[in-house]
């Protein structure tokens, strides 16, 4: 009981509720972002003529191109909160919180733009099934130029969450003031916002191959899902 009657403890859990609501909005980001793209791509795949594959490869390219600046965007605002959180846990209990879920998030978050990324890089593909060999030849030419980034951008943060794991390796493991759980119904939601999603990069990968209207099935349960994350 005393640790919340601390002058600023009010305050720095409306920080902490702020950095929950922008680590949803950006879960949320990813996990749409990755399930409509692999949806289209199956579906751009199955089209039975090429006419049909060009709108579901501009659509594709579409949602990759509005995909990236929003992650970026969502996760950026997640970070700066959760450093505000951090200073806030400094100045008041004199140790930020931490423990084995922060570099797990980390490392799943790099894992899911690795997949959105590829999903991405594959949209060439999808024009040159089209006919479009043009338009194909240009995006391939930018995913060249964009690949090293990429990858330097991988390297270097495979570095910085080593340094940042074992760094705190040494500080709190859990925050005993405010441990933000989330509800059981929640925890649900994402975990079958996470399972339909797998199977939607499964059937892109062709790990198995689902019936067309299991695919759309499948995003359509993913949206619900990540719409009841936000209830």
């Amino acid at each position: 009981m005393a640790s919340t009657t601390l002058p600023g403890a009010a305050a720095l859990t409306g920080l902490r509720a702020r950095a929950r609501s922008a680590r949803r909005f950006a879960l949320i980001a990813l996990t749409v972002a990755i399930a409509a793209l692999a949806t289209t791509q199956v579906l751009a795949e199955r089209a039975p003529t090429r006419e049909g594959t060009r709108p579901l490869a501009w659509l594709a390219l579409a949602l990759f191109a509005l995909a990236v600046p929003a992650l970026a965007a969502t996760q950026a605002i997640w970070g700066a909160r959760a450093r505000r959180v951090r200073e806030g846990e400094r100045a008041l209990y004199g140790r930020p919180s931490s423990g084995a879920r922060g570099p797990a998030a980390r490392l799943g978050v790099a894992g899911c733009w690795l997949v959105t990324l590829l999903l991405g890089f594959t949209v060439p593909r999808l024009f040159r099934e089209s006919a479009l060999y043009g338009i194909a030849e240009s995006l391939a030419g930018a995913i060249g130029v964009l690949a090293p980034a990429c990858l330097a951008a991988g390297v270097l943060f495979a570095l910085w969450w080593t340094r940042e794991t074992f760094a705190g390796r040494t500080r709190s493991p859990h925050d005993p003031w405010d441990p933000g759980q989330e509800g059981t119904r929640r925890v649900a939601a994402w975990a079958g916002a996470a399972v339909t999603t797998a199977a939607l990069v499964g059937a892109r990968a062709h790990l198995w191959e689902p019936a067309t209207w299991l695919v759309c099935a499948l995003l359509v349960a993913t949206l619900v899902s990540v719409v009841v994350t936000r209830e």
